[in-house]
């Protein structure tokens, strides 16, 4: 499925809650399902900068598609890192980097969060996007 068929998926899924609640119990669910990392890979340069708890990501590549393992010793944290990891895991370079996050918005999920709750949302998303520019670089 395409980034863009998976953003509104989640889009249809938030929409049919009739309120925040019902929308944090999903996202803390998403991130108890989230598989985690290993305790070696939780290394400093995988540790995102600017996220109030401690948020781990760290990519591989496969075929010219990255995939994403990341993890977080906070149950909100995790569960929007189940929702990027579900987004962009497993996608080609090019379409991560021609991607946008409009879904957000459109999910509300910004209004919803603390602003350093936020501030880490945006810190993820730039490591993602960090992780394509890289690779698209190192094997042109």
């Amino acid at each position: 499925m395409i980034i863009s068929e998976i953003q509104q998926e989640i889009i249809d899924e938030f929409n049919s809650f009739d309120d925040w609640q019902q929308r944090y119990e999903y996202i803390i669910e998403l991130g108890k399902s989230l598989k985690g990392m290993k305790a070696e890979n939780k290394t400093e340069d995988k540790l995102i900068q600017g996220c109030q708890s401690q948020v781990w990501l760290d990519v591989t590549k496969n075929d010219d598609k990255l995939f994403f393992d990341a993890d977080s010793d906070a149950i909100l944290p995790k569960g929007i890192l189940a929702l990027l990891v579900k987004i962009y895991s497993g996608q080609p370079i090019t379409d991560i980097l021609k991607s946008d996050e409009n879904f957000i918005q459109k999910i509300g999920l910004q209004e919803f969060l603390s602003p350093t709750r936020a501030n880490g949302l945006v810190a993820m998303i730039k490591k993602i996007k960090y992780y394509a520019i890289v690779y698209s670089i190192k094997h042109e």
